[in-house]
């Protein structure tokens, strides 16, 4: 069975793109800021870093989309990831593809991470042709849901207990946005 070319992509200000052992640091440095890991349970080590980038270069070998490294096209500064990806814990409303972001502190504000959603978005509906696309976080992670609300998603009101955060824990309790590919196509010029 012939493997999928991997999904590669440009927006006005970024490159999409699969990831390169110079990631592997910066990207390390953006998992341990305590500040960006404010809404995950804790920060991420070296070691769970990399085995997420290995993880995520698997995916597009065998599929051809995951996470994209994200990197400024006027720079080529590594900034984060945006992309596509099939949660691998089951949640109620599974099975799903989700759109997620993870953007170096530097980087907030910007408008980066709902340029780079936006052409996740229309890769996932366009080239994959997906019927659906959900997104989720932590009930008190404004920036991510606005972030949502900006690229079209709608809070579906299903909140629900992430199961890889612990019982008890204050960020368990998690809302679910979801986007459908008509509501996604309404919305295009």
């Amino acid at each position: 069975m012939r493997r999928p070319a991997p999904i590669e992509f440009d927006t006005a200000r970024l490159r999409l793109r699969v990831w390169r052992d110079a990631d592997r640091a910066p990207f390390a440095a953006l998992n341990a800021d305590p500040q960006v890991m404010a809404f995950f349970p804790a920060p991420i080590d070296r070691e769970a870093s990399d085995a997420s980038i290995d993880a995520w270069q698997a995916q597009f070998v065998e599929r051809g989309w995951s996470n994209w490294a994200a990197a400024r096209r006027d720079s080529g500064d590594f900034i984060g990831f945006v992309g596509l990806s099939v949660p691998r814990r089951a949640l109620r409303f599974s099975p799903c593809v989700e759109i997620g972001w993870r953007l170096a502190r530097a980087h907030w504000g910007l408008g980066f991470a709902t340029e780079a959603a936006l052409g996740a978005l229309r890769v996932g509906f366009e080239q994959l042709s997906l019927p659906e696309i959900v997104s989720f976080t932590a009930l008190g992670n404004r920036r991510s849901r606005a972030v949502m609300e900006r690229i079209g998603m709608q809070d579906a009101s299903e909140d629900f207990d992430h199961p890889g955060v612990s019982v008890g824990h204050p960020l368990r309790r998690h809302c679910l946005y979801r986007l459908s590919r008509a509501a996604w196509a309404a919305r295009q010029p």
